[in-house]
């Protein structure tokens, strides 16, 4: 088993790390909004989209993986009715490559930002 944190991607915000690797598979941590000094990006939740991948995207590499190693996204919004919105961000980044996925409303995330993603992906390579 072995620790995943970088500097590429925000601090955690509480007592976890960025991703674990386990028997070559990746499982992160949720990923909302934030850029590597804390600050949410915008309240475009397009743009929220984009900053949660980018960031899933950096913490993937430090782990030996990419988005295209993905098997199993969890995406948790505030709002149903943004799906489509989030849906067609997510799709840009997911276009050929299409991992299993779900997506739920929740009460309420992180800093009461409207997207958090997390996913499971193998090790490049193995």
């Amino acid at each position: 088993m072995k620790t995943i944190n970088t500097n590429k991607a925000p601090e955690a915000l509480g007592p976890y790390s960025h991703a674990m690797v386990v028997n070559n598979l990746v499982f992160t941590s949720g990923q909302i909004p934030l850029d590597t000094e804390g600050n949410i990006v915008s309240d475009d939740v397009k743009e929220q989209t984009k900053q949660v991948l980018e960031n899933l995207s950096v913490v993937l590499e430090e782990a030996g993986s990419d988005l295209e190693s993905v098997v199993k996204a969890t995406i948790f919004i505030s709002d149903m009715n943004e799906f489509q919105q989030i849906n067609e961000v997510y799709g840009s980044y997911f276009s050929e490559h299409q991992p299993a996925r779900s997506c739920v409303e929740v009460a309420r995330l992180p800093k009461d930002v409207k997207v958090e993603i997390e996913v499971v992906a193998k090790v490049k390579g193995l």
